[in-house]
């Protein structure tokens, strides 16, 4: 069943609820206090060695690790030797590097909860960034790689883009829920616009929206899917991006909730307590007026916005679009365009 949606994105109860709990600003979105401070050059990594673009950061099921995902020291993978899969600890002393030659340009990222990677190509058809991988014959597909680096299983066919049931353009997003069943966000800016449901084995159950030209705010549909995420109850988060808003959906892909309230969405982690993080890194005068980069912390369940952690260093370019959350609930972030990585840690209540 339809459940209060609202068009502005959040429903009646939440917004009368959240005016008294936090100040509003002049456009109606709440000021939460920031309880984090930033922490830079966490992550140790062998001398000489940078980080590239990082697109993904995700907490290992042990609870003492993290991975992340990053573009070859560059924005790029294709022709690189380098490896992009790299797993910390949490203090930031590096455990394991893998992945070289597998990936022209990683995007989305999920750990399952055995431990196996799930890594997308995200690079859309007739994006620039994806023609060095499409020359060496890669992209649109997703791969399955165990904790060691062992490719397990590749779905979608190796540079050939599609809207059908086997075909992907530029999967942005990629999540495996407790079932095994496999969720993608596909595609990147340009993509398919659509939300597919996958068996464990890659079989197609179901899709929403699809097709290049299917972009539409109309609920229910999509433009940029850029992010997944699953609470406690099984409901789907999707980070809508280019409408700015995310779409809450139910196992069968039934509409639940629309919410704007988190700013233009580019990643979505939620905790097991249904703590919900959500990285906008693109928010600005000409996609998304009146609203201020950064991170917004709030409750799964409610979409109340409770904390908000601002980008001090708004540039052209993408700021914060990937993060992940430590058991102590600190945060470790990708900023896109300063190709680096910044870890929040709590420092109040």
């Amino acid at each position: 069943m339809l459940r209060s949606i609202s068009i502005l994105g959040i429903t009646a109860v939440s917004a009368l609820l959240a005016a008294v709990a936090v100040p509003m600003a002049a456009n109606g979105q709440s000021v939460p206090t920031n309880p984090y401070r930033s922490v830079y050059g966490w992550e140790q990594l062998p001398e000489g060695r940078v980080l590239g673009v990082v697109s993904g950061v995700q907490p290992d099921p042990d609870g003492q690790h993290v991975w992340i995902l990053e573009r070859c020291g560059a924005n790029q993978c294709a022709g690189s030797d380098l490896p992009p899969i790299h797993k910390f600890d949490w203090e930031g002393n590096l455990v394991a590097s893998f992945g070289a030659g597998i990936f022209a340009w990683p995007h989305g990222f999920d750990l399952d909860a055995e431990g196996n990677l799930w890594v997308t190509e995200g690079a859309p058809a007739g994006d620039a960034r994806g023609e060095p991988g499409l020359a060496m014959g890669m992209g649109h597909q997703i791969v399955k790689l165990s904790p060691e680096g062992e490719v397990l299983m590749v779905l979608g066919e190796a540079g050939v883009p599609g809207e059908d049931d086997r075909h992907f353009n530029g999967p942005a997003g990629v999540l495996v829920v407790p079932n095994g069943e496999i969720w993608v966000a596909d595609g990147h800016r340009g993509g398919n616009n659509r939300v597919l449901k996958l068996t464990a084995d890659g079989e197609f159950i179901a899709q929403w929206g699809g097709g290049v030209d299917s972009a539409s705010r109309a609920l229910g549909s999509f433009d940029d899917p850029h992010d997944l995420a699953m609470d406690s109850q099984g409901r789907l988060f999707v980070a809508d991006r280019g409408n700015n808003r995310v779409q809450i959906m139910g196992q069968d892909g039934e509409l639940l909730e629309s919410w704007t309230q988190f700013g233009r969405p580019s990643g979505i982690y939620i905790s097991p307590t249904d703590r919900m993080y959500v990285a906008d890194g693109m928010s600005d005068t000409n996609w998304n007026p009146g609203w201020e980069r950064g991170i917004r912390i709030g409750d799964a369940r409610t979409g109340w916005v409770t904390e908000f952690i601002p980008d001090a260093l708004v540039y052209e370019g993408s700021g914060i679009e990937f993060l992940g959350v430590d058991p102590d609930g600190g945060i470790v972030a990708g900023e896109v365009g300063r190709q680096r990585l910044v870890k929040y840690v709590r420092v109040r209540p």
